[in-house]
């Protein structure tokens, strides 16, 4: 028996639901290259990154993934045997580091445990040690899509400060871009990285680096530089410099209006409606837990991502069943556990609404009944008191 037939609903953390505006938007033919109205598209998609970004400086966009992203911004900024402190708090920025080491660089791992997010103090006591500022760069990301650890990227800034340490701060957005505030220019980030797929409601396909002042200084004797992520060859004055070749048309027009979508509903709105819904849904993983077959994987609450909220199972429990019975009876795609997790993961970001959620979540619940999970308290009907008692507040 199923109950899938009908539009079936992505809750896993990337690739998210894209827009059928967006979609529609791609649907037309490919245009000139060299003039006309695809340089207005590419400007208009440089400005609206730049605002979404909250940076005045340039944003470079790629035909490639996070992990390109990734590369672009190690590669432009940083030279061989240089010296990089990653900042663990889950599997991506560790992978950004291990790309780092491939590339040539020295590689530290700050280490931290999977559940909670980096602490500053930490940083700034490294840091302290580094007396002959031998450590180039920190990289960290913002959010981790597999623990669902969110990271105060103000505070390890002012980590950097308080022991006057001049390492470039490298920060990846790919899981919380346009889901939550980040202020590139305000807490002095000098490198941020995204991806098109999550919070940006665009297919996978495109990533982006914005720099900074200090980035476009160490550039400049950066010697990792290669042709295709180099950011002087794409400042170049020919429209296709821009993206080392021929651009990815269709990307474009789907960025261009997924960008419109977002702006159209103001940052703060949609950072509102990312709040809420993630609320609804921790809410709900907090009563499901009261079972005992699962619980957050994030342990303190204002460590928890407001973009993807990752949950573990406990002991004997599985979370394949369950993600297998969402998918095929109820047509709804849960995120898998990664990185060594026995779990699943629930995204609330991009193009998500309340309906969507809410269906998530008594999917998920029909599961634990069906599959006899223990399930005393019911997490759907608790998420919808508090996104009601949010909504009568607000």
């Amino acid at each position: 028996m199923t109950l899938r037939h009908g539009r079936e609903l992505l809750a896993m953390p990337g690739p998210t639901t894209v827009p059928d505006a967006v979609l529609a938007a791609m649907h037309r033919p490919a245009i000139d290259i060299y003039a006309g109205e695809l340089l207005d598209t590419t400007e208009r998609c440089h400005a609206n990154l730049r605002t979404v970004f909250q940076t005045q400086h340039h944003v470079y966009i790629y035909a490639a993934n996070g992990h390109g992203a990734w590369e672009a911004a190690v590669s432009n900024v940083l030279s061989r045997d240089d010296k990089v402190l990653v900042l663990e708090s889950g599997r991506f920025a560790l992978g950004w580091g291990a790309l780092g080491e491939v590339a040539g660089l020295d590689v530290e791992i700050l280490p931290q445990d999977f559940r909670r997010a980096v602490d500053p103090d930490v940083v700034e006591a490294r840091l302290l040690e580094d007396g002959g500022h031998q450590i180039k760069a920190v990289l960290v990301v913002q959010v981790d899509t597999a623990s669902g650890v969110y990271n105060d990227i103000a505070a390890i800034r002012a980590a950097l400060d308080n022991c006057d340490h001049p390492a470039l701060l490298m920060v990846d957005t790919i899981a919380s871009l346009g889901t939550m505030p980040f202020k590139m220019d305000d807490w002095r980030v000098d490198v941020a990285v995204c991806g098109s797929q999550k919070g940006l409601m665009t297919p996978p396909g495109l990533s982006f680096c914005a720099a900074g002042e200090r980035a476009v200084v160490a550039h400049a004797s950066a010697n990792l530089r290669t042709r295709y992520w180099d950011w002087t060859e794409r400042q170049g004055a020919e429209h296709y410099q821009k993206y080392c070749g021929t651009p990815p048309e269709h990307m474009l027009f789907a960025l261009d209006k997924a960008l419109s979508i977002l702006l159209d509903e103001g940052l703060d709105e949609a950072f509102e409606r990312h709040r809420l819904l993630a609320g609804a849904v921790q809410t709900a993983v907090a009563a499901w837990s009261a079972g005992g077959a699962l619980e957050f994987n994030v342990t303190t609450p204002s460590e928890r991502a407001g973009s993807v909220t990752t949950i573990k199972m406990c002991d004997e429990w599985k979370s394949k069943l369950i993600s297998d019975f969402t998918r095929d009876i109820c047509g709804v795609t849960l995120g898998l556990g990664i990185g060594g997790l026995n779990g699943f993961r629930i995204a609330h970001m991009g193009h998500i609404n309340a309906p969507m959620i809410l269906g998530a979540l008594a999917s998920v619940e029909l599961a634990l009944h069906t599959l006899n999970y223990p399930c005393p308290r019911s997490g759907t009907a608790e998420a919808t008191q508090f996104l009601s008692r949010q909504l009568q507040a607000g």
